[in-house]
């Protein structure tokens, strides 16, 4: 990268954390600064902030050390990468088998983020739509993983929600959706019934992790066409079959 397109700040940053990772048993600030070549005033300015924000910790002794916040982002990233590996073939099995658009989800905030996607009509997965993040409160994917909370965790999460009204069916309040939630956890999967789109249904259910909290969801949709009232339970029990044996390979044994 070009000289004058590096942030200083942000080099320096990155610079400690790089030496802090190669020395696991610490560093007091002296030697961080003389190692990395900062003044020690700018070297505490910047390894303050890092422990601030929990990608170090500091010792009582003045030692500095890799933060528990950096173990938890790559923890994160690597789990996710581990659940696509693992659900992949269960959603190429429900766009085979069903003949519908599976999607894979989790949450951020209130909204749901697509990592992975597969369709019908092509033996090759369409990426246009991975990555992209739609409201919790209009899909089943976001019912499934809300219904791992609580009602008081569940306003939280929702609190700067505004429940636009998509079509006629979208869920307009979080009282509506806290009451689809139990209908969720009573019956083991969410739909979306025309909420996001008119004419659109998807159905989803949750996937577990080894402790049994919901840390995704998988779901299938098509237009009502082909997820008709009829077929609603079959397609359901197809995908929370699905779910299952993901949450089995990611250690759910409940």
């Amino acid at each position: 990268m070009p000289a004058q397109e590096k942030i200083q700040s942000i080099d320096r940053a990155l610079d400690i954390i790089e030496v802090l990772a190669e020395n696991q048993h610490g560093l007091g600030i002296t030697e961080i600064a003389e190692r990395i070549g900062l003044h020690k005033s700018t070297a505490y300015r910047i390894a303050s902030t890092l422990v601030a924000r929990g990608y170090a910790s500091k010792t009582e002794k003045g030692i500095y050390k890799l933060g528990l916040k950096i173990i938890q982002d790559v923890s994160g990233y690597i789990n996710s990468l581990e659940l696509q590996t693992e659900a992949r073939p269960y959603v190429a099995s429900i766009t085979s088998e069903l003949g519908l658009t599976s999607h894979l989800g989790i949450l951020d905030g209130d909204q749901v983020i697509y990592i992975e996607k597969m369709d019908f009509f092509s033996n090759l997965r369409i990426y246009s739509t991975i990555g992209v993040r739609v409201e919790a409160y209009s899909c089943s994917l976001g019912k499934c993983l809300l219904s791992n909370y609580s009602a008081s965790q569940v306003r939280s999460i929702m609190s700067n929600c505004s429940f636009e009204q998509f079509t006629e069916n979208t869920v307009a309040s979080i009282d509506e959706l806290l009451e689809d939630l139990n209908l969720v956890r009573r019956r083991g999967w969410a739909m979306d019934d025309e909420e996001a789109e008119i004419g659109h249904r998807c159905i989803g259910a949750p996937i577990f992790d080894y402790r049994g909290d919901i840390i995704a969801a998988i779901s299938a949709s098509g237009p009502t066409a082909q997820i008709t009232e009829e077929r609603i339970e079959v397609v359901a029990e197809y995908v929370k079959k699905q779910a299952l044996e993901i949450s089995r390979s990611m250690g759910y044994t409940y």
